[in-house]
């Protein structure tokens, strides 16, 4: 007997990816919606390729009410998990009316279509940045929260909406998941991060300067006050995060109203452990130099992590090695991601 039927909205993207192949192998139905702003449907295919079934996929924007309202309607959905949105922190500073336009409306009419066709059970991809310029690590999710950039921002009040929903109505079970940050693939090498140009998130720009893509990589700043200068970062396998869903959505139904966990391993590696680990792993070499400070960004962020051990039974597996050894898997076998 399969399980719900659980709508993935940014399902072809890289974290959604994964997510909806572990549904499927745990049993859901999964429906797929995303617009391929920047995520390809290829991936998708790649899914029914690891799992051997069919993904229901609609292309469809979020931002667009009436059709959106259309396909709850014909659907039969039991749960959502909200992936989609733009989410790059330098780009967010370049053109912050498009972020706060496309993130804000696209999330409200989600959430006006579920209360409409009493979709009444949500899992909500939010993000570390959420804690802004932290004032103590490792960050709890009851730390003071702010945003140092307008990405950041978007969560921030998306999670105070969606806050303000719960509490309006008492039969919405929400919760909140703070990502730290994503890296790896899937272990067959078939999906993976397909970042469009230059990439804006470390793993990807390091595989891509270690296959000979790219010349070099920027380090955007080297005088932060960490153990070498560079940002230290809290890098979490995207299959380890898949799996934080799997748990959020088994456990949406143990409390009412809006719940919040971290989704991080609690531990910090600096830019340059990153590279150092994979070129161990890799056997690469990844040119990098030291550039200036990107906009936004912050000199220290890991997580606690507690709080999803003790409530959703999710803890972090993977180390470092497997993280760097599926990176480069996906990238020596797509070196052109999925166009290739």
């Amino acid at each position: 007997m399969s399980k719900s039927a659980i709508l993935v909205t940014g399902g072809a993207g890289y974290i959604g990816s994964h997510t909806c192949v572990q549904l499927i192998e745990q049993g859901y139905e999964v429906l797929v919606v995303d617009n391929l702003i920047n995520s390809s449907e290829e991936s998708l295919r790649r899914v029914e390729t690891i799992t051997g079934r069919k993904v229901p996929f609609f292309n469809l924007d979020l931002c667009n009410r009436e059709v959106l309202d259309a396909f709850f309607a014909r659907q039969k959905i039991d749960a959502v998990i909200h992936f989609a949105g733009l989410k790059a922190v330098g780009e967010s500073v370049r053109i912050p009316l498009r972020y706060y336009e496309n993130n804000l409306v696209s999330t409200m009419n989600l959430l006006e279509c579920m209360e409409k066709y009493k979709v009444y059970r949500l899992v909500f991809s939010s993000s570390a940045t959420v804690y802004g310029n932290p004032e103590t690590v490792p960050l709890r999710e009851d730390c003071r929260t702010s945003a140092t950039n307008p990405y950041g921002a978007t969560k921030l009040f998306l999670e105070r909406i969606l806050t303000d929903v719960g509490n309006a109505n008492q039969k919405f079970h929400i919760t909140l998941l703070r990502y730290f940050n994503p890296v790896g693939a899937h272990k067959s090498g078939l999906i993976g991060e397909d970042p469009s140009g230059i990439p804006n998130n470390l793993f990807p720009y390091i595989t891509q300067v270690a296959i000979g893509k790219l010349p070099k990589l920027s380090v955007f700043g080297g005088d932060y006050p960490t153990h070498d200068g560079t940002g230290v970062r809290d890098y979490i396998h995207v299959e380890d995060l898949a799996a934080g869903h799997l748990a959020a959505l088994a456990h949406l139904d143990d409390k009412a109203g809006v719940n919040v966990y971290n989704l991080g391993t609690g531990v910090g590696y600096s830019v340059l452990d990153m590279v150092k680990a994979f070129e161990k792993v890799s056997g690469a070499k990844v040119p990098y130099e030291i550039v200036d400070r990107r906009a936004g960004d912050i000199a220290t962020c890991y997580a606690d992590a507690s709080k999803a051990m003790k409530e959703l039974d999710w803890k972090a597996e993977r180390g470092l090695d497997e993280m760097c050894e599926d990176s480069w898997r996906w990238q020596t076998k797509n070196p052109n991601g999925y166009k290739g």
